[in-house]
Parts: structure tokens; C-alpha cells; sequence
């Protein structure tokens, strides 16, 4: 299976979905733990259930949270 990187990220349709391992760490650069931890406190996107086992995150919703990021890293 290819990896998945930052530049293959790049490429997606806003309207595109990302799993977990898409995410990590390549485009987000935090643990799991880390990641599930902000989404129940609100600081990183909720993830959308595709179905009863798959989980993604919505691709524009993780460009809106890394520009974010880097705005607030930059104040």
C-alpha cells in the first residue's frame, strides 16, 4: 500500500474524506490519543461516520483547522 503524504493531501477535493491513518502523522503531526482528546473538547474537527465502522474527517475541515493553526502560531 503507498503511503499517504502531506502532497497527496494537497491534491484532495475539499469535499473529500480522510481516515485516521491518512491523517496521522503525516498531515497532522500528533498521536491518536492527542487527536481524539481535541475532538471531544472542540479543538480539533469531529470526525463524520461514514458508516458503523468507518470514520473520516472531512478534507476542508482540516484545511480550515491547519490555517487556523498556523495563524494562531504566527500571533
Amino acid at each position: 500500500m503507498a503511503s499517504f503524504t502531506a502532497t497527496s493531501f494537497d491534491a484532495l477535493p475539499d469535499a473529500g474524506y480522510l481516515r485516521q491513518a491518512q491523517l496521522i502523522p503525516d498531515v497532522v503531526p500528533i498521536s491518536s490519543a492527542t487527536l481524539w482528546r481535541k475532538c471531544k473538547v472542540g479543538e480539533f474537527p469531529k470526525p463524520v461516520k461514514l458508516s458503523e465502522r468507518v470514520t473520516a474527517w472531512r478534507v476542508g475541515d482540516i484545511r480550515h483547522w491547519l490555517k487556523e493553526q498556523s495563524k494562531a502560531g504566527a500571533a
